[in-house]
């Protein structure tokens, strides 16, 4: 499925300065002057082909046996890592996720066309292993050349451990994971123990482990997985790239994505920079970044027109894989927020538990995450400027049985802070006929009439 005749290439550069290049297989995270790194392409070469044949491409390969081209990721391989070798893809066939249309509750929404795309389904239950998949084979390739990894590791809130341990697993390298103790939930933090991943919960939170793992990438010869490491960007790039292709290459009028360390929001824009540019789509969609209002550093940013940010000590928050104060891609999701005349909205800790309880009640299951984005999606339907013909894509980033606790507290009424309207808890009654009959009865008229 290769086209002998393309040799696509592809290289790190500074953000700020395009003529600072490293190769891929280099270790480096950042430009000379501290600025981020980003993965350019040899757009020329791309060019060769033609944005018919790339979706044919594209839609010939989606969940085929031959590999790794089955992969949401690696369908895309030209335009992700193409210097990696396909025996040194380390892959779960991840991504080509279904957009789930949201049709009842769009309805109480008034809105006609919404869709959620469920990034969570997938094989460790978020969208980081879209990016893991690009890092840790980019790793496993520079293994195979000859360069020296001791580890791969990263600081984490939940899901990026989950998926570093799992991809890591697979590929045989060591994985460490550095964890804030008592703020991720059972089965995230399960995840990488179980995959054989070193975990350490330190006392402290997201933005401290940030600085340890910070600091053993670059004294004790420890590979960096977070997404500051932009590889980790080129897979997550993909989501808009199937977005487009599972609306026959139409783009929508709005993306909704919620926002922790904003590396989803400037991989979502690459993706369709990079459709915009080869041909495959004609329309730019408006990206909308949702954050909880106790880690709400990009928001104040917006309130005062991206002029001045300020990092901020982020508060607990029921969306604790974003309760990021210091988010490292900000300059990346400033920029592509600003390309994409975006918006930063935010959403309180009720506004969060009523928007997932509201949208679960219409057969989805999402994680506290994905109502961040959809209380900021509600907050924008109701005051404009999102009408009710517009066609909306919110991202789910990662599945609700991840956190199922803060579900049952919500259903129990024992989540801090929150009085909730739409409980649904046990009903617990004897064991005869009679009494659970009129009970039943009852339940069925008072929530659905006679």
């Amino acid at each position: 499925m290769t086209d002998g005749a393309l040799k696509p290439r592809a290289w790190f550069r500074s953000i700020r300065d395009p003529d600072e290049v490293y190769d891929l297989d280099e270790v480096v995270y950042t430009a000379r002057d501290g600025a981020l790194l980003e993965v350019a392409h040899d757009m020329d070469e791309l060019r060769k082909v033609s944005a018919a044949d790339w979706k044919k491409r594209f839609r010939d390969r989606a969940g085929s046996t031959e590999w790794p081209y089955g992969s949401g990721v690696w369908g895309k391989k030209e335009w992700v890592l193409p210097d990696v070798r396909d025996d040194n893809v380390v892959s779960m066939y991840e991504g080509n996720t279904n957009l789930f249309l949201a049709e009842r509750y769009g309805a109480d929404l008034g809105l006609d066309d919404l869709w959620i795309k469920q990034c969570g389904n997938t094989h460790t239950g978020s969208f980081k292993d879209l990016g893991m998949t690009a890092l840790v084979s980019m790793v496993n390739e520079m293994i195979h050349r000859g360069k020296s990894v001791r580890a791969v590791a990263c600081a984490s809130t939940g899901d990026t451990s989950a998926a570093l341990a799992a991809y890591a697993a697979a590929a045989s390298i060591p994985a460490v994971v550095f964890l804030p103790r008592g703020k991720v939930s059972v089965a995230q933090l399960i995840q990488p123990v179980a995959n054989g991943a070193i975990v350490f919960a330190l006392d402290t939170d997201f933005d401290g482990c940030m600085e340890i793992v910070k600091q053993v990438a670059a004294r004790d010869g420890i590979y960096l997985a977070n997404s500051m490491n932009s590889l980790r960007i080129e897979g997550q790039k993909t989501v808009g790239i199937e977005i487009a292709q599972q609306f026959d290459w139409e783009m929508p009028d709005w993306l909704v994505i919620p926002g922790g360390n904003l590396g989803n929001v400037s991989a979502l824009a690459k993706g369709i920079d990079m459709l915009l540019e080869l041909g495959l789509v004609d329309k730019k969609p408006r990206i909308i970044c949702a954050q909880a209002q106790a880690a709400n550093p990009l928001y104040l940013s917006y309130q005062r027109g991206f002029e001045v940010f300020e990092p901020i000590a982020a508060r607990p928050t029921i969306a604790s894989a974003i309760q990021i104060g210091n988010p490292v891609s900000i300059d990346k999701a400033i920029d592509a927020l600003r390309r994409y005349d975006g918006i930063v909205e935010q959403a309180s800790e009720s506004e969060i538990a009523e928007a997932c309880a509201r949208a679960d009640r219409t057969g989805l299951f999402n994680c506290p995450h994905t109502g961040v984005a959809l209380a900021a999606l509600e907050k924008l339907v109701k005051g404009g400027p999102i009408g009710p013909k517009d066609k909306v894509v919110v991202i789910s980033t990662a599945h609700g049985l991840k956190f199922v606790d803060f579900k049952v507290q919500y259903h129990e009424m024992k989540l801090a802070g929150v009085e909730p309207g739409l409980a649904n808890p046990l009903i617990e009654l004897p064991a005869r006929y009679d009494v659970v009959r009129d009970e039943m009865l009852r339940q069925i008229d008072s929530r659905f009439g006679s």
